[in-house]
């Protein structure tokens, strides 16, 4: 049964641009894996003024900061590289300004995949344009093919972290589908976990009770996998303390 609204945390998801001509929406994994922890997810439109946004942030209890398009490397000091992908400018600036709201705020944030590396590079780290390029390995070590519904590699957990009391310390094997990565992480989070090829898999600021970035994809895992659900149940119960 799920709960009463009442008893809910209202949880902002941020939205994704996509199409021509240009559309707004959230894959609806997201959606389903905050309800199904207990939260209430709200999409929050791209484009809302600071005033808007700062006003969404100081109702909720939580963000949830979703996949999509490479990061603008502007934001981090450097220029575009030849492999860099489609640059959303909108969303960049939204998610920008929900995440240093949300930071302000100390609302527990879950930032996933491209949210992973938002919430590096607001915190002032950098990224790796392109893994192939910048590290020399296949596309396909961290770019599955299809739905990534399937585990393809595992990562290493660092123990005595959020994510190892969350998910347990043993290795956690996860979907992947990206083709950038964490390059320096800012100064304020913690690496947590690792691919075996040293790409970071993780990041949490452990100056807040939950602020934990993941480079895969446990939505796409929640439904089946007690161990991905988790990292949702432990977001939405933090919120609900907030």
């Amino acid at each position: 049964m799920t709960a009463p609204a009442s008893s809910r945390p209202l949880i902002l998801v941020s939205t994704d641009l996509f199409g021509d001509p240009v559309r707004e929406g959230i894959r609806r994994q997201y959606l389903d894996a905050v309800v199904d922890a207990g939260g209430l997810p709200v999409q929050v439109p791209v484009g809302l003024d600071e005033d808007s946004i700062e006003a969404l942030v100081e109702s909720a209890s939580g963000l949830l900061l979703t996949g999509g398009a490479d990061v603008d490397p502007k934001r981090y000091g450097e220029e575009k590289s030849e492999q860099c992908g489609e640059i959303l400018p909108e969303r960049d600036e939204a998610e920008c300004a929900l995440t240093r709201a949300a930071l302000r705020e100390g609302l527990p944030v879950l930032a996933i995949c491209r949210g992973l590396q938002v919430l590096n590079v607001v915190a002032g780290g950098t990224l790796i344009q392109d893994i192939p390029e910048e590290l020399g390995l296949p596309l396909t070590a961290h770019r599955q093919e299809g739905d990534y519904v399937e585990t393809v590699h595992e990562v290493e957990i660092v123990p005595g972290t959020l994510l190892a009391s969350i998910v347990g310390e043993e290795n956690l094997a996860v979907n992947t589908k990206h083709h950038q990565a964490v390059k320096t992480p800012a100064s304020s989070l913690r690496v947590v976990a690792k691919s075996p090829d040293g790409v970071v898999e993780a990041l949490e600021d452990p100056a807040f009770p939950f602020v934990l970035g993941v480079q895969w994809h446990p939505e796409m895992l929640a439904k089946t996998m007690s161990r991905h659900r988790a990292l949702f149940e432990a977001f939405v119960r933090a919120a609900r303390e907030i």
